[in-house]
């Protein structure tokens, strides 16, 4: 079993930016591949970026290129997504997930295994 929580979101103004931060926790030797996805409000759950655990980009949303980036810290099994220049369309909750190791990232919110509460990201105009 693996325990995943995130944490950093908040409000910002359109423009700014915010870390968010994931920590896994229990049998995570079995993780492969973890990611970041977003729900925008009445959306379908989005993927936004995912890494595998040799620190390799797996994906980006192609409209979050060159404003999102994720990278991990395997010795304190933390996720980050760095958000910049956010804009109002980026008002989501945003969740961490992580998925068993099988050497497939895939961004089908149900191909993931375990989820993460999720953190309200609100950006303001």
């Amino acid at each position: 079993q693996v325990h995943v929580e995130e944490s950093g979101g908040g409000s910002v103004q359109a423009g700014g930016s915010l870390r968010l931060s994931c920590t896994a926790s229990g049998n995570t030797k079995r993780v492969y591949c973890m990611g970041w996805f977003r729900q925008l409000p009445g959306q379908e759950r989005e993927a936004v970026a995912s890494i595998d655990n040799d620190g390799f980009v797996r994906y980006y949303a192609d409209s979050l290129k060159g404003r999102f980036s994720i990278s991990q810290d395997n010795a304190n099994n933390t996720l980050y997504l760095q958000m910049d220049s956010l804009n109002p369309e980026d008002t989501a909750k945003y969740y961490c997930a992580a998925r068993e190791a099988d050497w497939h990232c895939p961004n089908d919110v149900n191909r993931y295994d375990y989820w993460g509460q999720g953190t309200q990201v609100t950006v303001s105009s």
